[in-house]
């Protein structure tokens, strides 16, 4: 004969956290069927290792599997599973008191999120995660029959205000336990079929065990990432990849990582074929997704791998990690840091291999997926492997869609040299045409071409290659490199000014310092034209132009800094320059000439903000050249 019911009160610490989730505004609600079905996954779990143990089981042949039905004429949602099941002393242990230790630390916690409504990342956190069902129900009952043969069903029921009540059930109601959520008004979207199947997919797609609904199995792709490498294909790896990703193409490389010690885990890292973040605004969209047990608790974990890797997709799953960990305590979880450092030696070790092994392939990963990485240049933990990982495109290279390494670099330094440089610009034909880079050309130096905003950021970062410096064209010490002999032909010198004429010479450098006035620091004669006729430089040793120029953009400032402007004393022009100055130092020429020259410079700089007096300027040398041709005398 049954006993009779009884009546029991809730612990003070389970009355205030009912009382919270009651009460809570908290949307995401869905949240309760994932802790229950990692409930039931648990109680399977247990059973399954009871199974191999040889213990004696109350239907040892029932199918282990969790089950979801609804009612809607009743407004219930039942989770059934076919686990281990509670006895009466289990079931007030489990279900009647808050087991973990630090509940007041919990529910101060919980409280002050609550207010947020957001409290799905701590539910469960303190082995409270069977309460969130109150979230969205306004009474549950628990049937459960425990896995011993000799057991007594019991029924558990609650409305989640202060108390509960327990009885014994007659007849069998099957091994395992069966939850029966009467659903609030404002639940009864978890009646539809579609609605469940959605948040099964979600959290609990690869539970080990079947989630059935209505009959329907739902969590049919397996968690391949704990089987063996060995057996499983690529197309597998292919398949799992677009379903985790929603990607319509197969990744490009694949990473299965597997690892029982110091900490286990599993691992499927993929980069993709193609960037999913083209114009750097996806931050949200970074990152892997965490399981525990193949329960998903985080999608889009940002702290499993540094930003530089933001580009690799994925997931990983470990036992070692406390189910529903806050997000806080996720970044200093030193498990989950154990973790990261061994994925990040996972994926460098990766494109090491594949840099050495196939150049091309390494080629394609670069051009795609070479902006995100750049980024490691403000990562300190592994900055000697991520530096030897950089490619840019270089003076050696044949045309832009070269690449080459700081390793490569150095193998082709000239005798002596010191430094790495490079210079920064829109294009190859851009930099190629730089003043800058005449004497680097002129003495067989090689040169780093940097076209994208974030390289100049790279070269500072890492300051160093080995022993050598990484330096700016704008900022290398010339003196050293004057010492070098020339590797070209060397072009006939002008002819050396007279005494008179390097006194003129000098007037002449005054004179363009008071046309240009306050606009330039300083007026000088160059050490490192030959080609071209004049230059600017900038004045600050610290900072190259173009990052002057991206610091302007930021700050949205469009005024014209001030610079050196350099004079090449040996070029055509500035000889004819120093007769007709010779001639009349008032001709309105020599203005005309230094304007042109001036706002050249602030041309290929980016600074000419009005660039009409040039064209018109242009114009009226274009004219009067014409004037001078044969055909017009």
């Amino acid at each position: 004969m049954a006993k009779k019911a009884r009546t029991l009160k809730f612990k003070a610490e389970v009355n205030q956290l009912l009382d919270i989730l009651v009460h809570s505004l908290y949307t995401n609600r869905e949240i309760f069927i994932r802790e229950l079905i990692s409930n039931a996954s648990d109680a399977l779990d247990k059973l399954r290792f009871h199974l191999t143990s040889g213990t004696e089981i109350f239907e040892k042949d029932k199918p282990l599997e969790i089950s979801i039905s609804m009612d809607k004429d009743k407004k219930v949602l039942t989770i059934a599973d076919t686990g281990i099941g509670m006895t009466e002393d289990e079931i007030v242990a489990n279900i009647g008191t808050i087991a973990h230790s630090g509940s007041a630390e919990f529910l101060s916690k919980l409280s002050g999120e609550a207010k947020d409504k957001d409290i799905s990342n701590i539910i469960g956190k303190f082995g409270v995660g069977f309460y969130s069902v109150f979230m969205a129900a306004e009474k549950v009952v628990i049937t459960t029959r425990s896995y011993l043969p000799e057991a007594v069903p019991v029924q558990w029921s609650s409305d989640g205000l202060g108390s509960y009540e327990l009885n014994e059930v007659e007849g069998n109601p099957g091994r395992g336990t069966r939850i029966d959520i009467h659903l609030r008004e404002n639940s009864q979207e978890f009646l539809e079929k579609v609605r469940l199947e959605n948040a099964v997919k979600t959290h609990s797609n690869f539970i080990a065990f079947p989630i059935k609904i209505e009959d329907e199995q739902i969590n049919k792709i397996r968690p391949i990432w704990k089987e063996p490498k060995s057996s499983i294909s690529q197309e597998q790896y292919d398949e799992f990849y677009k379903f985790l990703s929603h990607d319509f193409e197969a990744p490009m490389d694949t990473i299965h990582v597997n690892i029982d010690a110091p900490v286990q885990f599993y691992s499927l890292l993929f980069f993709p074929k193609k960037t999913f973040d083209f114009l750097g605004l996806n931050r949200e969209d970074l990152g892997l997704d965490l399981y525990v047990r193949s329960i998903l608790i985080q999608h889009k974990n940002a702290d499993l791998l540094p930003e530089f890797l933001g580009f690799v997709k994925g997931m990983v799953d470990s036992p070692d990690i406390p189910l529903n960990i806050s997000r806080e305590t996720l970044q200093e979880n030193q498990i989950v840091q154990k973790i990261s450092k061994n994925l990040v030696k996972q994926i460098l070790g990766h494109l090491e291999k594949k840099a050495k092994d196939d150049a091309p392939a390494y080629l394609a990963f670069w051009k795609e997926h070479g902006k995100f990485f750049k980024m490691a240049y403000n990562d300190y933990t592994s900055r000697d492997k991520t530096i030897e990982l950089m490619r840019f495109n270089s003076s050696a290279n044949e045309d832009s869609n070269g690449l080459t390494s700081f390793a490569e670099y150095a193998e082709r330094m000239a005798k002596g040299q010191k430094q790495v440089y490079y210079i920064s610009g829109a294009s190859r034909s851009a930099v190629q045409s730089d003043p800058l880079v005449e004497i680097f050309r002129r003495k067989g130096l090689e040169v780093f071409y940097l076209y994208d905003p974030i390289d100049e950021f790279v070269m500072t970062g890492f300051g160093k290659y080995q022993d050598f410096e990484l330096v700016s064209v704008e900022q290398a010490d010339l003196s050293k490199i004057e010492e070098l002999p020339d590797s070209v032909e060397e072009q006939p010198l002008a002819e050396p000014l007279s005494e008179s004429d390097e006194a003129v010479f000098i007037k002449l450098i005054e004179k363009i310092k008071e046309i240009l006035d306050d606009r330039v620091t300083e007026v000088r004669t160059s050490r490192r034209l030959k080609e071209s006729a004049s230059c600017l430089v900038n004045p600050d040793n610290y900072m190259t132009s173009h990052m002057q120029k991206i610091l302007h953009t930021m700050n949205k400032d469009h005024s014209v800094p001030k610079k050196i402007f350099e004079i090449n004393k040996d070029h055509q022009l500035t000889r004819n320059l120093l007769r007709i100055y010779k001639a009349d130092p008032a001709d309105a020429f020599i203005h005309s000439v230094v304007e042109q020259l001036f706002e050249s410079a602030l041309l290929l700089e980016g600074y000419l903000n009005d660039p009409h007096l040039l064209v018109n300027r242009i114009q009226d040398v274009l004219l009067q050249s014409s004037n001078w041709h044969p055909a017009n005398k």
